[in-house]
């Protein structure tokens, strides 16, 4: 069902969509809208939100926020029910997206943000509105700026981000003796032989097979992110990175040594920023003493180098080898938004997050205490 809320402010619409077809068939003005936010990150384009719907939805609990300005889509927010562990709306992407947002016009003056913020509240009805990993700056800021019930603002995951430049002006920023290590594995590279390829439109389902698999390959008999061995994520993938190639939201790179394909990287591309999304790697390169974080990054500043784009995100995690780069820690915001009847949901919510981060601090200082305990006995 489609349902057609309020006109508001100077001929603005809203929209509730709860029809998936309806979802389908907004992929033109969403594009449109998409290219004009500068803040939108890949993970809110069309083709990755429809197709995540279509592998974890949940059928009847699609949420699309509309609102339009002369027919035209000048914001949208795209959200499903959930009613555990509390009845909240919650942005599409899931777990697998780094990224969360809302989409407003750049050349909004504050008429579609406050349209979309009235036609919020009205969807949540008795419902929290958990917008978690907000990049600092992201649109949906604006939605919290006007929102007149209760809210607060929590940390949620780190990113650690580097400048948009090209590999030679990331390797100056670091000391002479690690940048010197590090040209000496770019020519190892060259040496060895190993050639990257992107990948055309038409070849893109084939190359993430083979990501997929080199994937699993790489992570076999360690610890891995197991939704990246289920089928309903390489689906997922499938369908949704074709498009964002075609469009320019994506590029699959193959990596080729001795004419057999030993790497695939996917980065995910916007205007605000480039991020290595997932990758697959044959253990032999390795083995052979090639860097693969080398090779991936210096794949992926061939697409931010010469561009605008604001930044060469490594994506969710604080890994150590990320930190090789001297990159800056950017802290993802959790934006909780509740209607005066609904301020007990966001009390809970809160109490949570609370109860969260005392684990992880006991966890930190007993791991700190093993180490210095078994240094001693060392």
């Amino acid at each position: 069902m489609t349902t057609t809320a309020h006109p508001t402010l100077a001929a603005h619409t809203t929209e509730l969509v709860t029809d998936e077809r309806a979802f389908a068939a907004l992929a033109p003005a969403w594009g449109r809208l998409y290219q004009r936010c500068g803040t939108a990150t890949p993970f809110q384009s069309h083709a990755w939100l429809h197709s995540w719907w279509r592998s974890y939805g949940v059928p009847g609990r699609l949420r699309l926020i509309l609102v339009r300005h002369g027919g035209e889509l000048v914001g949208a927010a795209p959200l499903m029910l959930v009613r555990r562990p509390l009845p909240a709306l919650v942005p599409l992407g899931g777990a697998i997206s780094d990224y969360a947002d809302v989409l407003l016009a750049d050349a909004d003056d504050g008429r579609a943000a406050a349209a979309l913020t009235g036609e919020l509240a009205r969807a949540a009805r008795t419902a929290l509105i958990d917008f978690r990993e907000v990049r600092p700056g992201g649109a949906m800021e604006r939605v919290y700026d006007r929102w007149r019930g209760p809210c607060r603002k929590v940390p949620d995951s780190l990113c650690l981000e580097l400048p948009a430049v090209s590999m030679d002006e990331l390797v100056t920023r670091l000391p002479s003796s690690k940048a010197q290590r590090v040209r000496a594995k770019l020519r190892k590279l060259g040496s060895l032989g190993v050639r990257r390829d992107a990948v055309p439109p038409e070849g893109v389902d084939a190359a993430l097979g083979r990501l997929l698999d080199l994937h699993r390959l790489q992570w076999q008999g360690r610890k891995v992110t197991t939704e990246h061995l289920q089928s309903r994520f390489r689906e997922h993938l499938v369908r949704s990175v074709g498009p964002m190639v075609r469009s320019g939201d994506a590029v699959v790179t193959e990596f080729r040594l001795d004419d057999e394909v030993v790497a695939v990287d996917l980065t995910l591309l916007s205007p605000s920023l480039a991020g290595g999304y997932l990758y697959g790697a044959h253990p032999g390169l390795r083995e052979r003493k090639a860097d693969v974080a080398v090779m991936l990054l210096d794949a992926c500043t061939q697409h931010t180098g010469t561009s605008e784009r604001g930044a060469l995100s490594l994506l969710r995690g604080d890994e150590p080898y990320k930190h090789h780069w001297r990159p800056r820690p950017v802290v993802n915001q959790r934006l909780l938004l509740a209607r005066r009847r609904t301020a007990p949901l966001l009390t809970a919510a809160l109490c949570d997050v609370a109860a969260r981060q005392r684990v992880k601090e006991v966890l930190r200082r007993w791991k700190e205490h093993r180490e210095q305990t078994e240094h001693r006995q060392d």
